[in-house]
């Protein structure tokens, strides 16, 4: 199946371009004093419900809105009364994993896993796009190689599972590579990274800052996920948040996206500045963190209520087809069993809370 094109990608005027990272693992928590009564829920809010005692977010390393948010403190302002625990994911498969055994609240994957996660009846529901990926995602290859075709009986790593996994089968099918005439490796970022630094693998379909770390060490990319959106397939990152989460907590909700559309308007104002505190989260320099910045779509909440993105209650938007889309293309490639229907990638657009 080739992907239907999706000509959102780059639709919204006055729209920056920043990039993508996945984390290495660790936990961060942040604990309000003991002593502080629990918020009050905001008012306006039809279902209510104050910040629980402990909010447990599931973040990946991606200059995004989230990471700057993390990064200059606000999630903690904007919840002074609850601990805010951070948790760092190599992955969407690993997010997925954590939200099958009610471990999180909120948590950030790419639409290729979420696409996965809502086929299977995982509990949560898309609150807000992240970033949609552009430059940030890439297939690096080392001398000698300078096509798809040339990776025939070489190894390319890449995480299963991941956007980069999606983009590199569409990619061989669009090209007419079948994908078992090469190694394919499912390594983790971090792994990745030290495969190709032994020398272990030819190639590998990976996002940043792990792409400007190959790149450095000799690396050369050949196509990216902008290249790849020119030609149909789309991806993106997205905030996730538990179905009881969002029920019980709604006015909790509307305030974290509150927080990430401050990140982006801080980013929009002060790039500078964010990539400042964006590099110590990267393990970058500040400059290389501006670059990577550059490489995806920062949308703020209002903008993601528009028919090309996630829409409206009565109107569902666009982004509900990328996921159907992604997840009958992982049907084809027999990586899953089964894809959701539209009407229930709709329905897990959690659209209600967006500001308009």
């Amino acid at each position: 199946m080739s992907l239907k094109r999706r000509h959102f990608l780059y639709a919204l005027a006055g729209v920056s371009l920043p990039l993508i990272a996945a984390s290495c693992a660790g936990t961060t928590t942040t604990t309000a004093p003991a002593d502080q009564a629990a918020a009050p829920a905001s008012a306006g809010s039809s279902s209510g419900g104050a910040a629980p005692a402990t909010i447990r977010i599931g973040y990946q390393v991606i200059p995004n809105a989230e990471l700057l948010a993390k990064a200059l403190g606000l999630t903690e302002k904007a919840f002074p009364n609850s601990k805010v625990q951070f948790s760092s994911f190599d992955s969407g498969r690993d997010v997925n994993t954590a939200f099958a055994a009610n471990g999180l609240d909120f948590g950030l994957a790419g639409s290729v896993p979420v696409a996965v996660g809502i086929s299977q009846g995982l509990p949560y529901e898309v609150f807000f796009i992240h970033d949609i990926i552009g430059d940030a995602e890439a297939l690096v290859v080392r001398d000698g190689i300078t096509t798809t075709k040339d990776l025939v009986g070489k190894k390319v790593a890449v995480p299963f599972g991941s956007t980069t996994h999606f983009s590199l089968l569409a990619l061989l099918q669009q090209d007419g590579v079948d994908p078992t005439s090469l190694t394919l490796l499912d390594l983790q970022p971090q792994d990745l990274v030290a495969a190709w630094q032994r020398g272990d693998i030819d190639a590998a379909y990976i996002w940043e800052p792990h792409l400007t770390r190959l790149v450095g060490d000799g690396g050369t990319v050949i196509i990216t996920s902008a290249d790849l959106a020119d030609r149909g397939v789309l991806t993106a990152d997205v905030g996730l948040v538990s179905t009881d989460f969002a029920n019980n907590h709604t006015d909790a909700l509307r305030q974290y996206i509150a927080v990430l559309d401050e990140a982006v308007e801080f980013y929009r104002a002060k790039p500078e500045e964010a990539a400042d505190a964006l590099a110590k989260e990267l393990g970058l320099t500040p400059e290389e963190a501006l670059a990577s910045s550059k490489g995806i779509i920062w949308l703020t909440s209002a903008e993601q209520a528009d028919p090309k993105f996630l829409g409206t209650p009565d109107k569902p938007g666009a982004f509900a087809q990328v996921l159907k889309d992604s997840a009958d293309f992982l049907v084809e490639q027999k990586a899953i069993d089964k894809a959701a229907d539209l009407a229930t990638f709709q329905k897990h657009l959690r659209n209600d809370t967006l500001k308009s």
